[in-house]
């Protein structure tokens, strides 16, 4: 009897990632941070680990019951493993990168770790990949964010993509502006829920306007015509006249893009400031990415997460590289001439009677001969 079957278990939500999707990962990764960095977008590579006040502070603090802790053995402190990167580049751009010029744009790539996923999604580890531009509250910034990332989702095959655009923190600003305190919770779950009744019921003398909002929901053209036409306190309407403004310049550098709005979500948005979004691969309507306008530590701030499992699972599979097995004792310099000319050669250890039988078992296609490349195939 063996202990292999223990040895290999691994925590729920964990897995290992084999051949080919480990490397179907490693290129959407390069691809995506090629994308970004075209655009200016400057790469860098926060810790796993971090000491948890510090990983913890600011916008951090959002992730806070998704980190995993340890003590570190050097200084007895608390340390927590990152549940997101973004509060990380937060961190940089202001303690590493205050000196350098605004706006700062940011680029990351990399493994996060959670205390626990979601029914829709029960991994707790996964990669993602972003870019932030700090130190602009223009709306330019939310818009290249937004059509740089769908140009990155194009470079690995992900053209169907509709975009989600949100307020969260136009609800909030019309009850405060309405004085309505009461039964807030229960109003914004209600809201969430899409209850008209409920919010009718609840949301006093702003009732009104929180059941216009609700039906405001849907594509972008139909959904500005309905905002226009509400009052609104005067944070809440530079938020809407900015989702406008941002949807317009979008309508420029990605045209048939497929935009619409929902004014009253807020989940996952809570550290937000201003106009949020999310990305959607329209078939199979898998989230993609999610990001939006935050601050950062006084600093205007925007930017987009991209979840490259998700990506994966969406992106066109990987073309297997053509493969030639290698016999021993060919000379090196043909296989670096096969490498050259975009061969992946798999060399042999052993001498064999039978190269191309041999081929087929290492998942070759093609034998390295004394004449050249040929197929492995059997051709009896």
């Amino acid at each position: 009897m063996t202990d292999t079957p223990i040895r290999a278990l691994l925590p729920a939500g964990l897995h290992d990632t084999l051949p080919p999707e480990a490397a179907h990962e490693a290129e959407i990764l390069a691809a995506v941070s090629q994308c970004f960095a075209a655009h200016g977008y400057e790469r860098v590579k926060p810790p796993l680990v971090e000491f948890e006040d510090t990983l913890l502070d600011g916008a951090g603090g959002a992730t806070a019951s998704q980190c995993f802790r340890v003590m570190d053995p050097l200084t007895q402190k608390t340390m927590a493993v990152r549940a997101d990167m973004t509060p990380q580049v937060v961190r940089i751009a202001q303690a590493r990168l205050g000196g350098e010029p605004r706006p700062l744009r940011l680029s990351y790539g990399g493994d996060v770790l959670r205390v626990k996923g979601s029914q829709l999604r029960p991994e707790r580890q996964f990669m993602q990949a972003g870019l932030e531009v700090i130190g602009s509250d223009a709306a330019a910034a939310d818009a290249e964010v937004l059509s740089v990332a769908v140009e990155a989702l194009a470079a690995v095959g992900i053209r169907d993509i509709s975009i989600d655009l949100s307020l969260p923190t136009l609800v909030p600003a019309i009850l405060d502006a309405n004085g309505v305190w009461e039964s807030r919770q229960e109003l914004m779950l209600a809201l969430a829920h899409r209850d008209a009744g409920a919010a009718r019921t609840l949301g006093g003398v702003a009732a009104p306007v929180l059941e216009a909002l609700l039906a405001a929901a849907g594509p972008l053209e139909r959904a500005l015509a309905k905002l226009s036409t509400l009052a609104m306190p005067a944070h809440a309407a530079v938020e809407r006249d900015r989702l406008a403004r941002v949807a317009a310049l979008l309508a420029k550098t990605a045209p048939g893009l497929i935009l619409t709005v929902d004014p009253v979500e807020s989940r996952g948005f809570e550290y937000y400031s201003g106009l949020a979004f999310t990305l959607f691969a329209r078939h199979p309507g898998i989230e993609l990415g999610r990001g939006g306008r935050y601050m950062s530590g006084g600093e205007p701030a925007t930017g987009l997460t991209l979840d490259l499992d998700a990506v994966q699972t969406v992106a066109p599979a990987r073309v297997r590289g053509r493969r030639v097995y290698v016999p021993l004792g060919t000379a090196a310099s043909a296989s670096a001439e096969a490498r050259a000319a975009g061969w992946i050669t798999v060399a042999g250890f052993e001498t064999v009677t039978d190269a191309a039988a041999e081929a087929r078992r290492l998942g070759c296609d093609h034998v390295l001969t004394g004449a050249g490349i040929a197929p492995s195939a059997d051709q009896s």
